[in-house]
């Protein structure tokens, strides 16, 4: 049995676009003479369409797409994903088609609500049948979360099919695809059945859709596994024993591809073409520009040098040597008379209340100097503004709201700072991109003479350990301290993320690449008395 597997980038939204690729691929399933061709799921709609789903508009479109792709089904038999309307509701359904007819429909049966997902707001969980025939073979389809969930496989074990297709919309956090496979192969055993899996490619606001299609024989032994982040077509004859397996990069790797592709589908999709950045000298606006420049091209990445009077040498001489390197377009805007012009404007004020002394307000109005102006150029010129920020600052709140958080997308809100510093230097492995100095020297924000980022912080091995306990795996302050970390600072970091939920709030979307990214993953609210002691 020769089924072609379509690793495609469906666009949320694009039915008619959507339509035509897949129309496409349907083409060359037929002249390469496979059996079956396997789309993702929601292929029709792109994934996840949300509250698209909840205009009729929206629904009508995609039943004319799913009769225009039945009618021009051949020999070769099609399964796709798309909504579909019935009497109890809508549901997130796997259509099989072959000669202009449609030979059966299945409907998901276990609707995720957790993490990204959000499916009961939209779906109704299907019943019914979901083994076909497709000539003398016996196809059983599920979608996503049904592979999942060890009851639905336990009701599938007495089925006796010919091979299982699966139909997914699965993001990528680090570490995704090996749980992936182990999943997978133990579907195969368990059944003693092949088993496909086929899921999507491209960034879709702050998820992004890595791939990773591929197929076990009944023993559990991987047979074919797609390229990660490659837009793809490959056929695979599920009873052969060997075949192209694609290798499995390694974790900084992972993040790199995850961190290009969400950032160039974001920007491309949303109808922008260039981008405008902040350049300090620090490691995080650095390993932000050369990710935009990879995903984006130099000539559409401009960076704005913003130096205050705490500014030092070495970082502006690093920030004109990460320029220089990437070959970007680069202008310096000294930001030490808009802010002293700002500091004279509210002294009065300031004055009136008893606040003369000079705190964090001075600090965060040379933050704010600097997004003002960076949003200014992104307003006239047409760029999207990128901010720099990392997780463990966003998770802890070491950042200036309307300042350095202010712009249209962040590529490192969902890495934490240690693997900053891995990614840079897996950015410099062939040849230093990002100047040394950069990634050797203590970080800090330069707002106030000699300040590091260990004044206000733990050491950044220790911060991400805590913040990672606490926020991937929700560990209670005495677990974590039972790690060995004192008790006081991890009471502390953990009320510095409750204290800064609503700074997380407003900052601007990014790329997802850990299990609990901050958005829809993580759904606390910004006001509430429940506190760790």
């Amino acid at each position: 049995m020769n089924i072609m597997l379509a690793q495609c980038a469906p666009r949320v939204g694009e039915i008619q676009n959507n339509l035509a690729m897949m129309l496409d691929v349907m083409l060359k399933a037929e002249q390469q003479a496979v059996d079956i061709l396997v789309f993702p799921e929601l292929s029709l709609t792109g994934y996840p369409p949300e509250d698209l789903l909840l205009r009729d508009s929206f629904l009508e479109a995609v039943e004319k797409a799913v009769e225009d792709l039945i009618h021009a089904s051949t020999s070769v038999a099609v399964i796709f994903g798309a909504p579909r309307r019935r009497s109890k509701g809508l549901q997130n359904s796997a259509f099989l088609c072959q000669n202009q007819a449609c030979l059966g429909v299945y409907d998901k049966q276990c609707l995720p609500n957790y993490g990204v997902f959000d499916e009961r707001r939209y779906f109704e969980s299907g019943e019914g049948n979901n083994v076909f025939h497709v000539g003398d073979k016996r196809i059983a389809l599920g979608i996503c979360e049904d592979f999942w969930q060890a009851n639905w496989r336990e009701k599938q074990t007495e089925k006796q099919c010919d091979v299982y297709i699966f139909l997914n919309a699965s993001p990528f956090y680090l570490g995704k695809q090996a749980k992936r496979e182990a999943m997978t192969s133990v579907a195969a055993k368990q059944w003693q059945t092949p088993v496909v899996y086929v899921n999507p490619v491209g960034g879709q606001d702050e998820v992004v859709f890595d791939g990773g299609s591929h197929v076990m024989n009944a023993q559990g032994e991987l047979l074919q596994r797609m390229d990660l982040f490659a837009n793809d077509v490959v056929s695979v004859d599920i009873h052969l024993q060997a075949s192209v397996i694609a290798d499995l990069p390694n974790r900084m790797s992972q993040l790199h591809d995850a961190l290009v592709m969400g950032l160039r589908d974001y920007v491309h999709r949303n109808g922008c073409k260039q981008v405008v950045l902040g350049l300090s000298g620090g490691i995080d606006s650095a390993v932000t520009a050369v990710i935009a420049v990879e995903a984006l091209g130099a000539d559409n990445v401009l960076g704005v040098l913003l130096p205050s009077e705490y500014s030092s040498d070495h970082s502006l001489a690093d920030a004109h040597a990460l320029v220089k390197n990437l070959g970007i377009e680069s202008t310096v805007l000294p930001i030490a008379k808009g802010v002293d012009c700002v500091n004279r404007m509210l002294s009065d004020v300031f004055s009136a209340w008893g606040k003369r002394e000079a705190d964090v307000t001075e600090e965060n109005i040379q933050a704010r100097m600097r997004g003002l102006l960076l949003m200014a150029i992104s307003n006239k010129t047409g760029c999207m503004l990128l901010t720099t920020g990392n997780k463990s600052e966003m998770a802890v709140g070491y950042a200036t709201l309307y300042g350095d958080m202010s712009g249209g997308f962040s590529v490192l809100k969902d890495v934490y700072k240690t693997d900053v510093f891995s990614l840079a230097n897996h950015l410099n492995r062939d040849v230093e991109v990002i100047p040394q100095n950069t990634i050797d020297k203590p970080p800090s924000a330069e707002l106030r003479p000699d300040q590091k980022d260990s004044d206000s912080l733990p050491d950044y091995d220790v911060l991400d350990a805590i913040l990672e306990a606490s926020i991937e795996e929700r560990l209670s302050v005495d677990d974590i301290a039972a790690r060995g970390f004192d008790r006081d600072e991890v009471v502390r970091v953990v009320g510095m993320v409750k204290n800064n939920e609503y700074k997380r709030r407003q900052a601007p979307p990014a790329v997802k690449v850990t299990p609990c990214a901050f958005g829809r993953d993580r759904r606390y609210p910004m006001t509430h008395g429940f506190i760790e002691r």
